[in-house]
């Protein structure tokens, strides 16, 4: 693919096309974060008109691969529970205490319907904000943590 995907003085991503048509303030989407998050990205325009088709990441270069996940990790917001220390109650609405990839934090979990099992080791869990959680593999975390999730699951 020859292409060019950069991050312009300002901050915002500009798209430069095969045949030379430079496109600004574009946005890198992925098809599916979760179950494929190298697999199916778009390059939208501001109208959300896709520019561009990455059927893989790893057929990039590093340098335009780096700059299509950074562009991403800039637009997207889905901390990974690492681990559950603690949860105030087993009948929601339930606070509960976790390990994130970007620190410890508490969610507030209003209602069991708020985990979804996407598939047999990925959950998604939904805060009382609207923040997104990931448990990217249930199988991953430790013993006390799987058996606070047994309780909700």
């Amino acid at each position: 693919m020859n292409f060019q995907f950069d991050q312009a003085p300002s901050g915002r991503w500009f798209y430069v096309s095969s045949e030379g048509r430079q496109h600004d303030n574009v946005l890198a989407v992925r098809s599916f974060p979760v179950a494929a998050p190298e697999e199916g990205i778009a390059i939208v325009d501001v109208d959300g008109k896709e520019l561009l088709w990455i059927s893989q990441l790893n057929l990039l270069t590093e340098a335009l691969r780096a700059n299509i996940l950074k562009a991403m990790i800039q637009r997207e917001f889905m901390p990974q529970i690492l681990k559950l220390y603690g949860v105030s109650g087993f009948v929601a609405p339930s606070t509960w205490d976790i390990e994130t990839d970007r620190g410890r934090t508490k969610l507030l979990l209003k209602g069991e319907e708020d985990i979804r099992r996407l598939s047999g080791k990925v959950l998604l869990v939904t805060d009382g904000h609207g923040v997104q959680f990931l448990i990217r593999d249930l199988a991953q975390m430790d013993r006390d943590s799987r058996k606070l999730l047994d309780r909700f699951l």
